[in-house]
């Protein structure tokens, strides 16, 4: 068994230069200017829980996973609240490519930045998802990585992350956004670096009045938040709609490709990224699960 995985494993890093945290740059960068959502067809009960008062302006920032997963949250916001939504995801990016200040050397051009986002669409929710970019592949983290300097790595993330949520909030003045920080499913490959970052953004969102969307527990198992696993049990609305249930015959779904242990989108990655173009059971949890908490930050 452990062949297929160190397979599985070799083959996701040759595919990862496209959506991820890869170690080769994407062949055509991210779109400049972001763009609304288009929607998709696919249907979900809306969220628990009252309805704000009025339908909140929702910026969506991130890397390759908010990629993948842009127009199926935009569709998920826009039915069940009525949101106006703008995505603005770049792949291969980190905290810092968004924080003003770093045009020179980021992923992220200055116009697209967070605060330049903020002053110009004046949104009421700005949702955060990065998993993390351990491997020192956006210019902006000056080769500081997990591998070689753990201690490194955290003090410099825990700062960006203090800088990006200054820099929202200034750019917000009196109508500060919410912040919604998005926690990130397990990494089969350094478990204890998901668990911290995800306690780095609950302590940054309690220190701000932001919020945390623990959208990873949805892509894990019950018995374990943090062990990675490629299928779950279909819930009953994957049963009920065909296709989400990708293997019904055993009553589970798949959550990877057996080429990528780290993006939820079923289609083959490729070099230009994209918003996932097939159904995945992952993405929609994930939206499901961001769409909730947004719900509670808009009210």
């Amino acid at each position: 068994m452990r062949k297929p995985w160190v397979v599985g494993v070799l083959l996701a890093g040759m595919f990862l230069g496209g959506c991820g945290d890869p170690a080769s740059a994407p062949e055509e960068p991210a779109p400049a200017a972001p763009r609304a959502s288009a929607t998709t067809h696919q249907r979900v009960p809306a969220a628990p829980g009252p309805a704000p008062e009025r339908a909140p302006t929702v910026l969506y920032l991130g890397d390759s996973l908010a990629m993948e997963a842009q127009k199926v949250l935009g569709e998920e916001l826009r039915r069940d609240l009525k949101a106006k939504y703008t995505g603005a995801p770049y792949s291969g990016t980190t905290l810092c490519d968004y924080l003003e200040g770093t045009a020179d050397r980021s992923l992220v051009p200055a116009a697209d930045k967070a605060a330049a986002l903020v002053r110009r669409l004046r949104p009421d929710v700005v949702v955060l998802q990065f998993w993390g970019n351990a491997w020192g592949y956006t210019p902006c983290m000056d080769g500081i990585t997990y591998g070689k300097s753990p201690d490194r790595y955290f003090t410099r993330y825990e700062a960006d992350a203090r800088r990006l949520t200054e820099q929202i909030a200034a750019a917000g003045g009196d109508g500060r956004p919410r912040i919604v920080w998005v926690s990130q499913g397990p990494d089969p490959i350094t478990p204890e670096r998901v668990r911290r970052v995800n306690a780095l953004y609950e302590k940054r969102a309690a220190v701000s009045g932001g919020l945390v969307s623990d959208a990873g527990k949805a892509v894990s198992p019950a018995t374990d938040r943090y062990a990675w696993t490629q299928y779950l049990p279909c819930t009953p609305d994957e049963r009920a709609r065909p296709g989400l249930c990708t293997q019904p015959g055993r009553d589970r779904t798949a959550l990877h490709r057996d080429d990528d242990y780290l993006h939820f989108c079923l289609a083959p990655t490729t070099s230009r990224p994209r918003p996932c173009p097939v159904r995945s059971p992952g993405i929609l949890r994930i939206a499901r699960e961001i769409t909730k908490t947004v719900r509670q930050a808009a009210r």
